[in-house]
């Protein structure tokens, strides 16, 4: 009886366990065909990378709370100001280093440098040595370089760059037209000849480092070119030496201070250009030198101001006193605006586009308008900021459209950056005629430079 008891246990166990076995498989088998599914689907890696994945979730979370007080206290910071140009403070980086220690005696007069008295030869013997760089390029056509600059320092305040950038690309303009050369300074040769002087160190370099070059075209940076397609007559200059804009009687009968202006002026490569510079510099260094010479200058010349000595008024008295030596090598052109005020030209735009045409140069289209007293890159001008930047925007685009024009466009008013299209375009086009003569000049420039 027992061991009937025992039999039928342990064929109910035999039965269970084959049940229960029987359920393992299915689940197994179920499981596989789920996870072939999912793999297919490309939803999961192999179990290592799950495990993997799993670890990074719960990883994650950990990390999620510090980063999250980092990325708030990120936001707090001052990162954007460091990325902010405009609140950013220039005066960081625009530091002058120490003075030199070397000073001038003051009781030596100035220099420019060296004395040169044989500088025509010197150039001569090198004009033959260097037959590819020919001092004049055609007939009547003299190699030229026009140099103008600025500080190396930002304006004063920030339109002032934006004005500069203007007037540089007006001028290139210029040049690229007329096979003219160009050299913008940015440095300051001579710390004495700040200011008006300046341009006096810088041009007797250029002379002597160019003797290439016939003429030196000296512009200020606050002159424009407004008639891109006159030529300037060098011929009429064939013997002169210097070319500034004035009138001879206001020089030399009258000694009036505006009498002439060297905001544009030409000057040959030369002796007696130099030997002018060095007449011309002993008035300019800064300081006892410069405010005394201002005293002679306003005690000599008619209806001068007050102030320390400027290269303009010096000019008028080295020309008025000393005539004889200097004035049959000097021409003072006044038959085309070499040098044009602005105040009698800006309103007058209108007006010459309706009745004139470029080429002319003189009152009725003016070769340069220059905007003197408006000192867009300082703090303060003579003349009210808005007009003034609105008259240097007129004046840059009456320029700018006779450039515009050769491509078909036209600014829509004088006052206006944007522009229209004033012709349609041509599967022909050099074909199209130069209603204005301004690809004249172009042409030109480009035969004289091949030709020679």
């Amino acid at each position: 009886m027992l061991d009937r008891c025992l039999g039928a246990r342990r064929v109910r166990q035999v039965h269970r366990f084959f049940r229960h076995a029987k359920v393992t498989c299915l689940c197994l088998i179920m499981t596989i065909v789920v996870l072939r599914g999912t793999i297919g689907a490309g939803k999961f890696g192999t179990p290592e990378q799950d495990f993997y994945e799993i670890r990074e979730h719960f990883v994650h979370r950990k990390r999620a709370e510090p980063h999250r007080v980092l990325k708030e206290v990120d936001t707090t910071s001052d990162s954007t100001n460091l990325n902010n140009y405009a609140t950013f403070d220039i005066s960081k980086i625009a530091v002058d280093e120490e003075p030199d220690d070397f000073k001038r005696d003051p009781n030596t007069p100035y220099t420019l440098g060296p004395k040169i008295s044989n500088w025509d030869e010197q150039r001569g013997n090198w004009l033959k040595e260097n037959p590819n760089f020919p001092n004049f390029l055609g007939p009547n056509k003299p190699r030229v370089l026009l140099v103008t600059g600025s500080s190396p320092k930002p304006c004063e305040n920030p339109v002032g760059d934006h004005y500069l950038l203007k007037s540089i690309k007006n001028k290139i303009d210029y040049c690229r037209l007329h096979a003219i050369e160009m050299f913008y300074n940015m440095a300051l040769l001579d710390a004495e000849m700040a200011g008006f002087w300046a341009k006096l160190p810088l041009i007797r370099k250029l002379l002597l480092s160019h003797p290439e070059v016939e003429f030196l075209w000296w512009m200020d940076s606050d002159a424009m070119f407004t008639d891109m397609a006159f030529e300037v007559p060098w011929e009429r200059y064939k013997d002169y030496n210097f070319v500034m804009h004035g009138w001879s009687e206001m020089i030399y009968d009258e000694k009036n201070w505006i009498g002439l202006n060297t905001g544009s002026f030409l000057l040959r490569n030369c002796q007696w250009s130099l030997d002018m510079l060095d007449t011309w510099a002993p008035m300019g260094p800064k300081g006892k030198t410069r405010i005394e010479a201002g005293k002679l200058l306003t005690k000599e010349l008619k209806d001068r101001p007050i102030f320390e000595a400027d290269d303009q008024s010096a000019m008028v008295y080295i020309l008025a006193t000393q005539k004889e030596k200097w004035a049959d090598k000097v021409y003072l052109e006044n038959g085309y605006y070499l040098h044009g005020y602005w105040g009698i030209l800006v309103d007058r735009y209108e007006e010459m586009i309706e009745n004139y045409m470029p080429g002319l140069g003189d009152h009725r289209w003016p070769l340069v308008t220059h905007f003197v007293g408006c000192k867009p890159c300082g703090k303060f001008g003579d003349y009210p900021v808005e007009r003034c930047l609105k008259q240097m925007d007129r004046a840059f685009n009456f320029g700018d459209n006779q450039i515009l024009q050769m491509y078909g466009f036209t600014h829509k008013t004088l006052a206006s950056r944007r522009v229209n299209r004033i012709r349609n375009e041509t599967s022909n086009p050099l074909e199209v005629k130069d209603e204005l003569g301004l690809l004249h000049p172009a042409f030109k420039a480009v035969k004289v430079s091949s030709s020679s």
